[in-house]
């Protein structure tokens, strides 16, 4: 990172060292858990290779334009997710709160996963492995072997299964039975807190250094597991199942929702973690080209894995005799019971499980290094002469992570995977990202303009955008990003654990409260602005029609200008939307 003298904010804030570390950090914020554990499972479920057809539309009409839009706004701007629109669009300021909002659900949350995978990684150099057998003071008499062949399981369960209920969280009856702390995790998750805090205390600057090895050597784990798995008998029937093209799943629209869910999921769009990376560029980098290699990077690693991950669960399904898809998860079920229960069965168990809990730790430890980092650059753009000085980062990073680490102890708790659960069902949900891009896309195609927009790319990269991207910004992203919001609203289903466990009533409420929390900023703080302007609404509206008149500039808005088109476009959408460009 440079620095500079303290009268220029620009170069206080810092760049990255070199175009390597902003690759390796963005790299390492979208290549995460949702590549491995959750597109292949999306993937087999809804058509194998069919599926790709809704993915790839997702990713041209949503994915790559909204990548490309969060990277140029922090670049071109070098502010924060949230002080990036105050020269963009003052009045669409609540889109950067409440992506923050939802980023900040997430760091709150993520490390517990971590947590729950360092327990798994201690316990993975016993010999014989823990959950590889029914022998152990946790198993029940209903416990199955999972090492021998079984082709009926509905008379008892794993080994794996019990280990981790049993013995990793020690799970309760409910949410309402919070219970006792499990001080095993507990103890991991204070590990996983001490090596965020220290790999990103100096900013950028360390952050830069440790994706070095954080977003590199998951891709070393990954290759070794995937040599290992296509080598195993039986995964030829895993990749088959993985990949089958079923084109008739495409006619249904769950199919679509899954796919537009896995694109804002897995590219990170709409919490700001983007705009954030991006203004840490210079502005003369090409950002038009580092977006679309790093999309292509994301959806390779997404495919590949699924071929590491199908190809060790067709080995399962061929050693216990039963069809692949009694022995498929997604999610935690895959990371913690399917894939330790194919490992176990495996020569040399010690080693593949080492392997895997060590890509899995990896790939959340460089997605949670630049969560916390976007949240510090967020505030401290907000408050740049309390925050940039000397010992300050430092310090409320430190308040930061204990902050966060307080917060989760009530996730390491005998009920803890309730609450975990409720968070990561309703306050990270998809369902508020895709509000936030809606309205993201609205503010940038019309109202900041597409055209201005592209010409700034020109500006900063030499080389002007696909005109595709302009019809995009303006039409294709936010329609689509609405259908599918409107879609997971109307096809909402209440929250169940493992299928049976119906949360209280309210729990629910506390669930939607904090999913309403990030989207119900976005109207609020337009409100907010329009109440406390000059004038009357009348007066607002002629203001602008005179400054309409004026030459057109091409340099960043005024508060002004955008909060009185902003008052057009809500008073009368779409003739002022053809005048707004």
């Amino acid at each position: 990172m440079q620095g500079g003298n303290r009268q220029d904010a620009h170069e206080e804030r810092g760049h990255w060292s070199n175009k390597i570390e902003y690759l390796l950090a963005v790299a390492g914020n979208i290549v995460g858990l949702g590549n491995v554990w959750r597109f292949p499972y999306l993937c087999y479920k809804n058509g194998g290779g069919a599926f790709l057809v809704p993915y790839l539309a997702f990713v041209v009409t949503c994915g790559v334009p909204l990548f490309l839009l969060d990277t140029t706004m922090g670049q071109h701007t070098q502010e924060g997710a949230i002080t990036c629109w105050r020269k963009l669009c003052p009045l669409a300021e609540g889109i950067g709160y409440g992506g923050q909002l939802i980023l900040l659900y997430n760091c709150v949350t993520y490390n517990i996963i971590m947590a729950w995978a360092f327990f798994y990684l201690a316990f993975s150099f016993n010999s014989p492995l823990p959950w590889s057998s029914c022998d152990n003071d946790w198993n029940t008499a209903d416990c199955v072997n999972i090492t021998r062949h079984h082709t009926n399981h509905t008379n008892g369960t794993s080994g794996t299964m019990e280990f981790w209920e049993r013995r990793v969280l020690k799970i309760s009856g409910g949410i309402e039975e919070i219970g006792s702390i499990r001080w095993e995790v507990l103890l991991c998750l204070l590990a996983v807190w001490v090596i965020c805090y220290f790999c990103i205390w100096k900013g950028i600057k360390s952050t830069g250094k440790a994706v070095y090895f954080t977003a590199t050597f998951p891709y070393v784990m990954l290759l070794i597991l995937l040599i290992r798995g296509i080598t195993l008998p039986g995964a030829r029937q895993g990749v088959e199942f993985y990949i089958f093209p079923e084109p008739s799943r495409l006619m249904d629209p769950q199919v679509w929702m899954d796919a537009a869910s896995q694109i804002f999921f897995s590219y990170s769009l709409g919490e700001g973690s983007l705009i954030v990376m991006g203004s840490f560029n210079t502005r003369s980098n090409n950002c038009y080209k580092d977006c679309l290699w790093l999309c292509l990077l994301n959806s390779c690693t997404s495919v590949v894995a699924g071929f590491a991950v199908f190809s060790v669960l067709g080995f399962m399904a061929h050693e216990q005799g039963v069809p692949v898809a009694e022995v498929t998860e997604s999610g935690p079920g895959l990371a913690f019971i399917a894939y330790p229960q194919a490992v176990a069965m495996m020569p040399l168990p010690q080693l593949w499980s080492v392997c895997f809990f060590v890509m899995i730790i990896l790939l959340g430890l460089d997605t949670q290094f630049v969560n916390i980092e976007v949240m510090m650059t967020s505030f401290s753009d907000i408050f740049p002469t309390v925050m940039r000085r000397a010992g300050r980062h430092e310090s409320f990073l430190l308040l930061f992570c204990l902050a966060c680490f307080l917060f989760q102890l009530i996730m390491a708790t005998e009920g803890g995977m309730y609450v975990f659960q409720i968070f990561d069902y309703y306050a990270c949900s998809g369902t508020c990202v895709l509000f936030l891009c809606v309205f993201k896309s609205l503010a940038m195609g019309w109202i900041f303009g597409a055209e201005r927009l592209c010409g700034i790319i020109a500006d900063m990269t030499g080389e002007r955008p696909n005109p595709f991207f302009k019809i995009c910004w303006r039409y294709l992203t936010p329609l689509v990003s609405l259908g599918s919001f409107i879609y997971s609203l109307v096809n909402y289903k209440p929250l169940t654990f493992n299928r049976w466990y119906v949360y209280p009533t309210w729990a629910y409420v506390m669930g939607w409260m904090m999913a309403l929390s990030s989207i119900l900023l976005v109207p609020g703080w337009a409100l907010y602005k329009l109440s406390t302007a000059k004038g009357s609404f009348s007066q607002v509206i002629s203001v602008t029609k005179k400054k309409k008149k004026k030459k057109k500039q091409h340099d960043l808005g005024t508060f002004q200008i955008n909060s009185v088109i902003c008052i057009h476009l809500l008073a009368s959408p779409w003739p002022v939307l053809a005048q707004a460009t």
